[in-house]
């Protein structure tokens, strides 16, 4: 099973990229996450997740930017139900961090804004991924969690909320932020989140 391909960027459209390995063109379905992170790129490495149709036996290869949008499309696809053009399109609508947090907070009408998404199928992706999500499932960043305490994030987080920050704006920022410095202290934290908002 082919776990990425590097090589250049041949084609790029929001829906597909072909990237050029040693003369062999390899096209792969990609959401807008991925389409805006190897948007202007020459070279570019692309995790591959393979969907084989059971109806007639073909193959569609999907691309990823990074392992983490992969990982949450393993995750979002082995809910019932749920197909990989679903996946696509939620992280299309969303960042992953984004999903794992309406999940987490159980926010149906965000998860059913996804075009083709009804209420029983955002309603199920919820009741299945919850948990998973809360264990570190569908994320390739779970070290992100454990590195920094939940003390110093919780603190990060109320500081720049009573600064009169939007509370998932201050999530998001923090997340950005210890992804490229998982050791940060709190002030840290908080000086590189007051350049973000």
């Amino acid at each position: 099973m082919t776990d990425y391909i590097s090589g250049k960027v041949e084609e790029l459209n929001p829906t597909q990229v072909v990237i050029d390995n040693n003369g062999i063109g390899y096209r792969m379905e990609i959401s807008l996450q991925t389409y805006a992170m190897l948007d202007g790129k020459t070279q570019a490495k692309v995790y591959i997740q393979t969907i084989v149709n059971t109806r007639d036996g073909g193959s569609v290869e999907y691309g990823f930017a990074n392992k983490d949008e992969r990982a949450l499309f393993q995750l979002i696809t082995s809910v019932s139900g749920v197909g990989a053009a679903s996946a696509r399109m939620i992280l299309s609508s969303f960042s992953a961090e984004e999903f794992r947090q309406a999940v987490l907070a159980e926010n149906v009408n965000m998860i059913k804004s996804v075009k083709g998404l009804g209420l029983k199928t955002a309603q199920r992706l919820i009741l299945e991924l919850k948990d998973k999500i809360a264990d570190g499932g569908g994320s390739d960043s779970a070290a992100l969690f454990t590195v920094t305490s939940n003390e110093v994030i919780d603190e990060a987080s109320s500081a720049l909320i009573m600064l009169g920050f939007n509370k998932a704006n201050v999530q998001k920022a923090i997340q950005q932020i210890l992804k490229q410095q998982p050791n940060a202290r709190v002030e840290d934290i908080i000086k590189a989140a007051l350049k973000m908002l």
